[in-house]
């Protein structure tokens, strides 16, 4: 006799369903909505959560130049890098990424963020796509369109 009714199933690669879904990012706060999109990276929104597998879903955000931030921060937030030579820390604002050549990168970094930051991590990342405009190349995947309270 089975004197257990339930067993405990743990995720792995082959039995992970992955869904496509897409999110306007215009006039979203980026904090707020980019722990909503790592949580569905990371796939804690599913019942099937499991720490160590690749469990979460595929996201599109469009609109990513027309985010926006609380406060000052547009202004006084301060992307730093470093090229590992004397003189080379160079600083940028989010408005200045917004407007220049790189815009997805304020709404990548922000989520890259709240990630992981292993192997699993980047094997999640792989999975966001991040576009300026309302145009996108993953109709086929038929994604479902995606509202945060």
């Amino acid at each position: 006799m089975d004197t257990l009714s339930y067993k405990t199933i743990s995720a792995n690669n082959q039995n992970v369903e992955r869904k496509w879904y897409i999110f306007d990012a215009e006039d979203q706060i980026v904090g707020r909505f980019s722990t909503e999109i790592a949580t569905i990276l990371r796939g804690k929104h599913k019942p099937s959560y499991t720490p160590h597998v690749d469990c979460g879903d595929n996201i599109i955000i469009i609109n990513a130049g027309k985010v926006r931030f609380t406060g000052k921060k547009m202004r006084d937030k301060v992307y730093t890098r470093y090229s590992g030579y004397p003189g080379g820390l160079k600083k940028k604002t989010p408005e200045q990424h917004l407007k220049g050549k790189t815009p997805n990168f304020v709404v990548e970094h922000a989520v890259k963020g709240m990630l992981p930051k292993t192997k699993l991590g980047n094997a999640m990342r792989k999975k966001l796509f991040v576009y300026t405009g309302e145009e996108h190349p993953h109709g086929a995947q038929k994604p479902e369109i995606l509202k945060f309270k």
